[in-house]
Formats: structure tokens, sequence, C-alpha cells
């Protein structure tokens, strides 16, 4: 409700409003406390969007999932209504409703999401990539789609628009790019090589005196009196307590009855 109307007051948001301007539409809020009228209309919808698709087979074409929908729709419009005292039919009350054609394009809402641009500059969008002009790494973008266009716009975060592309299928995994784009990057990749001479191979450098002294001192050994030479290790100590602790029972042979 909250995306068609102010849930406080019942007026209809300015967003949806345009909306119903564009198909020619009226909006009938249902009213505040009035549960068996919002649950008959949901109901109604659960059963056309949700009920029915749950029984579709995975192999089912698409010329039989939409006989499939017309028989749920006949079942539907069969539903019997009292209007007035007067019995009718769901179907015969749509059939009498003055409707007007539907648009051929759908209402021109804009999608916007944000993206980052790949090291590649390549942004994702949709499960494909589409191309951005080099030196954008890292910076993010947002990708702008107008729903019924087959063309989406990247713009930088000033809503400065740095590319456009033909969009592709959703999840086809196909890269798009630009002519423009590619040779920037290539232009870009080559700039930067250099003919300068190579680095210089690491010089090797005789050991300095005090490093002489230092590899003379360890092959000497330890000095006398140092704290070295008072580490003693007893092997016969360490094997004394080893066959003690193989004798000591585990806590699980002390836990066992006998």
């Amino acid at each position: 409700m909250a995306t068609v109307c102010y849930p406080s007051s019942g007026q209809v948001t300015a967003a949806f409003a345009a909306v119903a301007k564009y198909y020619g539409v009226g909006v009938d809020i249902c009213p505040p406390r009035r549960g068996n009228r919002k649950g008959v209309v949901e109901k109604a919808n659960h059963s056309a969007a949700q009920r029915w698709w749950r029984t579709v087979p995975d192999g089912l074409t698409v010329v039989q999932a939409q006989s499939g929908v017309d028989k749920l729709s006949l079942r539907m419009d069969d539903r019997r209504r009292r209007i007035d005292g007067a019995v009718t039919t769901a179907g015969e009350l749509a059939a009498a409703e003055p409707l007007l054609d539907i648009p051929v394009r759908p209402f021109p809402a804009e999608l916007e999401v944000e993206r980052t641009v790949s090291p590649q500059s390549l942004v994702a969008f949709d499960g494909n990539l589409y191309s951005v002009p080099p030196g954008l790494p890292g910076v993010q973008v947002k990708v702008l789609h107008r729903l019924g266009e087959d063309d989406l716009r990247i713009v930088t975060a000033g809503r400065a628009v740095v590319a456009c592309h033909r969009r592709a299928p959703r999840g086809a995994g196909q890269t798009v790019r630009d002519d423009g784009h590619v040779i920037a990057l290539e232009r870009a990749v080559l700039s930067s090589f250099s003919d300068r001479a190579p680095c210089k191979t690491k010089v090797r450098k005789p050991p300095s005196a005090a490093a002489l002294a230092e590899a003379e001192r360890l092959r000497e050994g330890p000095v006398a009196g140092s704290s070295a030479e008072q580490v003693v290790i007893d092997l016969n100590h360490y094997a004394a307590v080893a066959d003690r602790l193989r004798s000591i029972p585990s806590p699980k042979q002390e836990e066992s009855p006998k």
C-alpha cells in the first residue's frame, strides 16, 4: 500500500498517480478496518499470480503456458457476484466496464542501479558486461535503463553520461564494448610501455668487516659464561617421564566399569 498511497491519509502518491494517468485507470483504495474486502482482493491476486505458477511443469512451452492461463481466467470469470440484488459473474462485470486500450509502450519508469567499474573498464548489469572509457577502475557509477527502451546509459555520480549501449538480453553473459572505448583502452595500455633501458641487475657486494667479525664469532662457539652454556638437556630424564606417562590410565579407562 505504501507504494501506491500514504497509509495515514489514503491519498495516492505522486509517482503512482503518474502511472494511473498514463494507463487511464482509477485507483480505489481499500478503506481501513475492512479485512474482508482486502482479503478478497489479495486472494484473487494470489490465485492469478502464484497458485497457478506452482503447478506449471518445467518442460512446458510458452503456448501451453498461455493456454493454462486462459483456462484459469475463464474459471475466475465464472465466479458468482451479487450486485444490487442481481446475480451475475465476474466476467460479465468486467465486460460491462468501459476499459481503455492498453498503451503500446509501458510506463517510462527508469531503473537505476549502482555498480563499480572493474579493472578492465567493464560494468556488470543483468548478467552482461558493458564497457566504459578507461581510467575509471573502482569508480562508483550508475546504470540507467528506462522501461520500453532498448538502450541503457552509464553515468557518474554527477549524472555525467560516460557510456550508452544497446542492452543485451538478460543473463546472456555478453560483453558489450564500444569501438571508441576499445581504441582508448588500447592506447592507454600501449602508452604505459616505455623504451627506457631496463633496470640494472642487483650488484653483489662483499661482506663488510662487521659481518666478517660476526661470522668468526659464531664459528668460535658461545662465549664462556654465557646463558647458552648453562642450558643442559638430559634425555634420560625425558625418557623417564615418557615411560611414566605410558603407565597412567586414560580418563576413559578410569571411568569404565570393572
